[in-house]
């Protein structure tokens, strides 16, 4: 009897992957939500991280990044991802994860009103439904983090509880994923602003 080898996965902020294979994707949540999706009839399945829902207005800072690390993008890819592999649009089902409240308060940077889990929570309900992707589970929102595995097998999504005192640390590591992001920006920016031609 051939025993089909396992992939397994671990996804880190802006990062998402879809296989047809026998899989177990894997992902460690604070403030970033995952959209586990999968399509029951040709058992793709895929799944990816995000830590904001979009790109700032103008008034606010503005990370120059690639598409997986904002929720719209992170979704097009993932849907994408997984048409392209022989999904069909209308057998799509989500669940959804993450959200928690562990990092508004590290962001000193950030507005007091700027909730980046609530904002990425509203974010991924709202375009589910727009989309017309069915949100069969989720688990959202709380003041703690989330360590989910997502398996191939039955579609299952096991979650376990970061206590915030551990989330504290995952809220760290998303901090420091985001301050690079302005760091990188606002570098970007100084060298436009160099280069930059007045007349």
């Amino acid at each position: 009897m051939v025993t089909l080898e396992i992939e397994k996965r671990f996804l880190h902020p802006g990062q998402f992957y879809v296989t047809r294979r026998p899989a177990v994707i894997s992902t460690l949540l604070g403030s970033c939500v995952s959209v586990c999706l999968y399509d029951p009839v040709t058992r793709i399945i895929g799944m990816n991280h995000f830590l904001l829902a979009t790109r700032h207005p103008s008034s606010e800072p503005v990370l120059q990044s690639e598409a997986g690390r904002y929720g719209l993008g992170a979704m097009e890819l993932l849907i994408n991802g997984m048409l392209k592999q022989g999904a069909r649009r209308e057998h799509l089902r989500a669940k959804a994860f993450g959200g928690g409240n562990v990092l508004a308060t590290r962001l000193r940077e950030m507005p007091d009103r700027f909730s980046i889990g609530k904002i990425n929570i509203e974010f991924v309900q709202r375009f589910l439904q727009n989309d017309g992707i069915p949100l069969v589970a989720h688990n959202l929102g709380g003041d703690f983090g989330r360590q989910i595995r997502f398996e191939s097998s039955d579609f299952s999504v096991y979650m376990r509880r970061v206590p915030i005192r551990s989330a504290q640390r995952i809220a760290a590591e998303e901090k420091n994923y985001f301050d690079k992001e302005l760091q990188q920006h606002e570098k970007q920016r100084k060298q436009v602003a160099n280069q930059a031609e007045f007349w």
